[in-house]
């Protein structure tokens, strides 16, 4: 299952990268053509122009948009969230079967599979399924990022201190995403059952990477990062507390070990029945 997950994943990875790579950088306009550029890029052009004349300004404009995109996509995310959860709390469980069948030899790799496989099932969880939401996203989201990359009128606007497509020149909105991406990632970690050194890593690393690359980036789209990064923090808190978690987590450990508990006392009573 794990290298099928990885599979999926890298399968998509792939696929966005063969899109990137048809994707032109030519201004979107009135006259781009194909079904990337002229249809999906356009329309979201003129969304985010649309919305602009709406809200006064295209930066408003863009945190709109961004934020329309991101509530339509929720489904989504939910679902992906979801099915993440289940796996974290299954995690003591695989790994205690992964060291039951530490051996390598083909039997007992195939009674490892049999008996997580009867645990994803037992728990509710397709490993597959928490890739499909990422892969469906994908496109969407550099849907947004190229419509504002490639859309003059929108690098050329102004808003609050910022010229659209230039770099921001306080550093604000790069250390923003750098900020809201930390929490979210920080967030997310928290709710999980238990933590690893790779987790932590990449919650300390990532908004660093954030940040580097939102320094040389047009504040357009810097602007367009910390929405949605700030949109994902709000998201967590709200389907995703890790404090809620950890309550519904504790509730439920407290209930098994007081079943437990029941159980040996039965034990006991009906040994001492016997001995009667």
């Amino acid at each position: 299952m794990k290298k099928l997950k990885r599979f999926i994943t890298m399968f998509g990875i792939v696929g966005l990268s063969v899109l990137l790579t048809a994707c032109g950088n030519q201004p979107i306009t009135e006259h781009s053509t194909g079904l990337w550029d002229g249809v999906i890029l356009l329309n979201f052009s003129r969304a985010i122009i649309w919305l602009a004349h709406i809200f006064g300004g295209y930066g408003m404009g863009i945190i709109v948009f961004t934020i329309i995109v991101r509530i339509i996509i929720l489904p989504l995310m939910i679902f992906q969230t979801r099915s993440m959860r289940k796996t974290q709390e299954i995690q003591p469980q695989l790994k205690a079967l992964q060291k039951k069948y530490s051996s390598r030899d083909q039997e007992t790799m195939t009674k490892l599979r049999e008996e997580q496989q009867k645990l994803y099932s037992e728990a509710g969880v397709n490993p597959v399924a928490g890739c499909l939401p990422m892969v469906v996203q994908l496109p969407i989201i550099w849907a947004l990022y190229q419509a504002i990359f490639r859309t003059d009128v929108l690098r050329s606007g102004h808003f609050l201190w910022l010229q659209l497509g230039a770099k921001d020149p306080y550093l604000i909105l790069p250390i923003l995403a750098a900020v809201f991406t930390f929490l979210s990632s920080w967030l997310m970690m928290k709710g999980q059952p238990e933590s690893n050194s790779m987790t932590t890593m990449m919650t300390v690393t990532t908004p660093v990477i954030i940040f580097i690359t939102a320094l040389n980036l047009p504040s357009a789209l810097s602007l367009y990062w910390v929405v949605t990064n700030a949109f994902q923090v709000g998201q967590t808190l709200v389907i995703q507390n890790p404090w809620k978690i950890r309550r519904e987590r504790e509730e439920k450990n407290r209930k098994e070990k007081a079943r437990e508990r029941q159980v040996r006392k039965a034990i006991r009573r009906a040994k001492q029945s016997r001995r009667k």
